[in-house]
């Protein structure tokens, strides 16, 4: 009878809950009240699953890494090129950015991922900081510091187009990530993702019991740079251009502080934290635009401070 108690607990923890649908209704609720800022939520959501990508590394495989944008302007880039160069398909395009960031997080992962600590903080901003200088002097081909331009991405399909008020992106963006949340959150409930939480929280046991650490630890690491790919892509289509800041150190950042504003390692944060700092971002920007980072800078410390875990670590404390 324990056995199988044991089992069906670990059995209800794959099955949906309702609260897993506020965020879909949430979305759907923000493209009927919010119509004039359609173009802006397309880019929350894009950079929801940029931030879903992170925490698939940092929060549940313990990976800490301050290059993730690597993978987040590879991804813009192919997609970019392929755009500005004649192949404006934006399914394709999407799958291509995708695919090679995952490449391009298979490869380095193979070098990195057998390091720790500092070092391995260190190497993958070298990583980022390598692709960055490399999209720089190809110019020709990136357009350097001037962005890439020239994209002319074609409708989806063949029939919805993408317009300058952001209808057809919004649904494009909630579309992908939708699919790419069902694929995290199988990972993440699965034996697999388990052992990736126990590697997280003690490695060496990991070890003694037999686990192969680095063939898991580069698997995800691979899966999401694959998503934040995918991220990148969305944000080149919808936006129809992409920059040298799409691989810098400042990204990389910025993601990580939507991950603490959310919470780390649930999931869920993603979807918390990006939005309230991209709509505190924009807030803050127009009503102080010269220091309006130190208005993001003392809502991290109240953060900190009050409500470690993030919004959701303190929604979980007040509801226990």
């Amino acid at each position: 009878m324990m056995a199988d108690d044991a089992v069906d607990i670990f059995a209800r923890r794959h099955r949906y809950r309702v609260l897993e649908a506020l965020p879909w209704l949430a979305a759907i609720a923000a493209y009927v009240a919010f119509p004039s800022y359609l173009a802006l939520g397309a880019q929350i959501l894009a950079m929801i699953l940029f931030a879903l990508s992170a925490d698939l590394v940092l929060g549940y495989a313990g990976i800490v890494t301050l290059g993730h944008a690597a993978f987040f302007g590879t991804g813009a880039y192919t997609a970019g090129i392929l755009a500005a160069h004649g192949w404006g398909e934006p399914i394709t395009g999407l799958i291509a950015g995708g695919s090679a960031a995952a490449l391009i997080g298979l490869l380095s992962g193979l070098i990195v991922l057998r390091t720790t600590g500092l070092t391995l903080l260190m190497q993958t901003l070298v990583v980022a900081t390598m692709l960055a200088e490399a999209a720089n002097k190809a110019s020709f081909i990136t357009g350097g510091d001037d962005g890439l331009q020239g994209m002319e991405v074609w409708p989806i399909f063949g029939r919805l187009r993408f317009d300058m008020f952001g209808n057809t992106a919004y649904f494009y963006c909630l579309t992908v990530l939708f699919l790419c949340w069902l694929v995290a959150r199988r990972i993440v409930h699965s034996p697999f993702g388990r052992s990736l939480t126990g590697i997280r929280e003690n490695v060496r046991r990991m070890h003694a019991i037999g686990a192969p650490v680095i063939h898991r630890r580069l698997v995800i690491y691979t899966i999401a740079a694959g998503f934040a790919g995918i991220s990148g892509a969305l944000i080149g289509q919808t936006t129809q251009f992409v920059s040298l800041s799409f691989l810098s150190l400042e990204r990389s950042g910025t993601v990580l502080i939507m991950l603490i504003i959310g919470g780390i390692g649930r999931l869920y944060g993603a979807f918390i934290g990006v939005p309230l700092y991209m709509i505190a971002q924009d807030r803050f920007s127009t009503i102080d635009p010269v220091y309006w980072y130190f208005w993001i800078g003392l809502m991290m410390v109240l953060l900190v401070v009050f409500a470690r875990g993030g919004v959701l670590g303190l929604v979980e404390r007040l509801w226990r």
